[in-house]
């Protein structure tokens, strides 16, 4: 696990001034968002109030071709072509029509750091907003363009909306990573674990990341982590856990571009949000850019990009649906006939292949000055 390196002390000196775009979150979509600026020759400050790569909070699995595509490769841990599904009863082996890899979360966080340094980072722990102003631990700072990309909490939104657990449309995962070696990348549907939720298992060299998720909030899970763990011949060692967006949220609000789970980006039913996190930050940074460069006013930029989120928004409510008609039938054998159904190789390929492309891995490999139109600049923030 990351050792701390967080500023503490004397080292937190006092921040404030004045960028053209300010970055607040500093993991894989705010990183992605700071990768298409780079070269823009503008003042760009990314915060977080960790160093980067210090807070793991996630499995670390991706498919394969999303960290290949955006030169991450040097990250992997393992590359698994299949999945194993476990029922109380029952397993199944589904061969993917594309494969998926765990990787070292500061590794992968540097590589994509080194991408974007051109990008200014500082810890601070961010507060909340007002207007152009963001406020932090260490002062105020501002900018036309802002992108809050900090995580469920969506810290920057000022919307009375209940985003705040257990109210919110949340899920709930806890994690361990005992060290051991595995060769399957696994999934418990199993309801002695959880009855609306999953265990999973996702080996990555030295260690095995073994966790529970609960689509309901208000269940508690680190009691099944545990019994799961010990299932597995291991002992639970390093926890760590999250609330998982599983809603989509509005991806602009006042003026803040939102990024990642800050705006649900994460897929329900899989609570896959890294992949996602990936390709709504590169369209974020490369509406941004197109600001930068005169090409979009912040007005247009925040509309294409809002429209950009919406046009997804019809395959994440089909996952929620799904996900929560899964928590109705994990408990019967209802499940184990679907399963028998959808296990057919036919039907693996077309079902996670429809899934595969909701975010493309091959949109890691456009770039701005393709997809953005020019524009005039009437509207555009002041940027000099």
């Amino acid at each position: 696990m990351p050792v701390r390196a967080t500023k503490r002390g004397d080292d937190r000196t006092p921040l404030s001034g004045e960028y053209d775009v300010l970055i607040c979150g500093a993991s894989f979509a705010g990183l992605s968002v700071a990768r298409e600026l780079q070269g823009s020759g503008r003042r760009v400050l990314m915060i977080d109030r960790y160093e980067i790569g210090e807070r793991q909070t996630s499995a670390c699995a991706a498919p394969t071709q999303w960290l290949t595509n955006l030169n991450l490769e040097g990250s992997i841990r393992q590359t698994f072509t299949h999945l194993l599904v476990h029922r109380p009863k029952k397993s199944y082996s589904w061969r993917l029509p594309f494969t998926f890899s765990t990787f070292d979360y500061r590794e992968l966080c540097a590589l994509l750091r080194d991408q974007g340094d051109e990008t200014t980072f500082e810890t601070a722990k961010v507060d909340g907003r007002t207007g152009d102003v963001v406020h932090t631990d260490r002062g105020d700072l501002t900018a036309p363009l802002i992108v809050d990309a900090l995580g469920w909490r969506r810290t920057l939104s000022n919307a009375p909306e209940a985003i705040q657990p257990p109210d919110a449309r949340l899920s709930r995962g806890l994690e361990v990573h005992p060290p051991a070696t595995g060769e399957d990348l696994e999934l418990w549907f199993d309801p002695k674990y959880v009855p609306a939720g999953y265990g999973w298992a996702f080996p990555a060299t030295d260690e095995v990341r073994i966790g529970v998720g609960s689509f309901d909030p208000r269940k508690h899970v680190k009691e099944e982590t545990v019994q799961l763990t010990r299932d597995l011949s291991m002992e639970p060692n390093e926890y760590h856990g999250n609330w998982i967006p599983h809603e989509l949220r509005a991806a602009t609000e006042d003026g803040v571009f939102f990024v990642g789970d800050s705006a649900g980006h994460c897929l329900p039913l899989s609570a896959e949000g890294i992949r996602t996190a990936f390709y709504f930050g590169l369209a974020a940074g490369r509406e941004l850019r197109a600001v930068l460069d005169g090409r979009l006013s912040r007005a247009e930029a925040l509309k294409r990009y809002a429209a950009f989120s919406d046009r997804h928004a019809w395959k994440f409510r089909w996952l929620l649906r799904t996900q929560d008609l899964f928590g109705r039938v994990n408990p019967s054998p209802v499940l184990d006939r679907v399963l028998d159904v959808v296990s057919r190789p036919k039907l693996i390929e077309w079902s996670f292949t429809r899934y595969f492309e909701i975010a493309d891995p091959q949109f890691a490999l456009e770039r701005s000055a393709r997809t953005v139109p020019t524009a005039t600049r009437e509207g555009a923030p002041a940027l000099g």
